[in-house]
């Protein structure tokens, strides 16, 4: 198998001569061959715009965007069908822990399935994305999934 190497670029420009308080948080990246550029920015409560997105929401994203990927692959070489997944996301950041961390990650995950689909498969197969999911295994924060069936 071969390496699999991922590589970004992130620039921002200002001026931090005015202090902690004055300088922008706003900053964007790439991840060539990718074209897209996102547009960042710190949390609100780091002097961030809230209408970009944080680093924080990314590791959220990233979680979950792994998390589907994993069962998807895991579903299709199961032969289950699989019709809509849906994932509400959600952490928090520990300004109590030293140091400072994301806490626990929980992914609500809602999969759609094909009716006839055995229910108890469907989280087996959920549970087996979760162990091989690249990003949940590379995190030192927990990431616990619940995954409800629906049938359809």
């Amino acid at each position: 198998m071969s390496p699999h190497t991922y590589a970004t670029h992130l620039h921002w420009n200002g001026s931090t001569a005015a202090g902690i308080r004055s300088y922008s948080r706003a900053h964007v990246a790439t991840a060539p061959p990718a074209a897209a550029e996102v547009a960042l920015s710190a949390d609100p409560a780091f002097r961030g715009d809230a209408e970009w997105l944080n680093p924080e929401q990314l590791v959220l994203m990233a979680a979950s965007s792994c998390q589907m990927l994993s069962f998807l692959a895991v579903a299709a070489r199961a032969g289950i069908d699989v019709l809509s997944y849906d994932d509400e996301a959600a952490g928090h950041l520990d300004l109590t822990a030293d140091p400072a961390r994301l806490g626990t990650i929980g992914l609500a995950v809602t999969v759609q399935v094909a009716a006839g689909t055995d229910e108890a498969t469907v989280r087996e197969l959920a549970e087996q994305a979760h162990r091989e999911c690249y990003i949940a295994n590379s995190l030192s924060v927990p990431v616990e999934v619940t995954t409800t069936v629906v049938t359809r």
